[in-house]
């Protein structure tokens, strides 16, 4: 069963598939999609695809895609989680957060609570993050959460900086 997490304003709880519409509505926001979708705007299909993934990592690994609600109205404020990336399909966090709630913290806030539960619960020696160096909000993130660039290279074409925070 996966695990619902909680920071001080929101709840983390994982996606499902009744999330769909709303978590397609925000993946597919300009300010959203930019740096997540390289900004292609994404079917509904391969959002629902992505929920499965989730659905599937929870169940093997205990771990997977969270939505982060915001406690007062529940509204969808943003996602964090753990994601395969690239073809070798490294585990890294991943989270990303409603355009309009830019600059309030929650994108920290979210992947701490991840990151503990992935310390704590998982036994997890090291979390992996990757951005776009033209991603420089995220790569503040990273930094806020005590991670450490470990390289930089091209990736698909994209200058990409590689992070670990080791536990």
């Amino acid at each position: 069963m996966p695990t619902d997490l909680a920071t001080a304003r929101c709840d983390l709880v994982p996606a499902t598939h009744g999330d769909g519409a709303a978590l397609h509505a925000l993946w597919t926001s300009p300010g959203v999609r930019r740096f997540l979708w390289d900004d292609e705007i994404i079917s509904r299909a391969r959002t629902d695809e992505a929920v499965s993934l989730s659905e599937e990592l929870f169940e093997r690994h205990d771990f997977g895609l969270w939505l982060l609600r915001a406690r007062i109205d529940r509204s969808l404020i943003g996602f964090a989680g753990i994601w395969p990336f690239r073809e070798a399909q490294e585990f890294e966090l991943l989270y990303g957060v409603d355009e309009r709630m830019w600059g309030h913290g929650y994108a920290v806030e979210a992947s701490r609570a991840v990151i503990a539960y992935c310390f704590s619960r998982l036994n997890m020696t090291v979390i992996r993050a990757s951005t776009d160096v033209a991603n420089a909000a995220s790569v503040r993130v990273l930094e806020k959460l005590g991670f450490k660039q470990v390289r930089r290279e091209t990736v698909n074409g994209l200058d990409t900086v590689f992070f670990e925070k080791p536990r």
